[in-house]
């Protein structure tokens, strides 16, 4: 994973969610650091400004809904803040935490796939070609039909099957077929290493 997409700070006082969610955002190419505290975090950030902060709402002392106020305080849409929550799942929390500036907003357990591709629409929206689609340069990308390419973006742009099925007119059980087909072609044992392969392509 040479590539470096972007940097990113994970801020959850659960070790086991933190090194996860720390551990999915390396094998997709990023540079991850993990905190368990809001005050531990401000002064790497303060630091080293990452490209996007996925903070937990319940942490110890400042919460994550007030972290994400401050960064946006201080930083503006430099630092994209995702609030990734266990506990505050509700529709009234998301909202909450999109009125305090929050650019997006994960409940867990989250989908290693999604995570993947939101952490890399949010650090894009710096880069003039942050937002481009994953495409291929005249050949296949490893083989793979158009079809497939284009369950491939679907998947690299946060869709789950039920929408990658919709948006292409086919059954979810057609798009399972061209997933398992994609993870075999691709020499991947995963929806979220699939797409991390995409988007180091589309970086490329």
């Amino acid at each position: 994973m040479g590539n470096r997409f972007g940097n990113v700070v994970v801020v959850d006082v659960d070790g086991s969610a933190r090194r996860s969610l720390i551990s999915i955002l390396q094998r997709a190419g990023y540079t991850a650091t993990g905190f368990a505290s809001a005050e531990d975090a401000q002064s790497s950030i303060a630091r080293d400004q990452p490209d996007v902060v996925l903070t937990e709402v319940q942490l110890p002392g400042v919460s994550g809904y007030e972290l994400c106020r401050r960064l946006k305080d201080e930083y503006g849409d430099r630092v994209a803040v995702l609030i990734v929550s266990g506990d505050r799942v509700e529709a009234f929390d998301r909202a909450a935490g999109i009125l305090l500036g929050a650019d997006d907003y994960l409940v867990k357990p989250v989908d290693a796939g999604e995570l993947v591709a939101r952490v890399w629409r949010l650090a894009g929206r710096s880069t003039v070609n942050g937002d481009a689609p994953v495409k291929g340069n005249g050949d296949d990308i490893h083989g793979l039909s158009a079809r497939e390419r284009e369950v491939l973006d679907l998947l690299a742009g946060g869709s789950d099957q039920d929408a990658i099925a919709e948006a292409l007119f086919i059954s979810p059980k057609t798009v399972a077929t061209h997933i398992q087909r994609i993870l075999t072609k691709l020499g991947v044992h995963s929806r979220a290493q699939a797409v991390a392969l995409a988007l180091r392509g589309a970086r490329a």
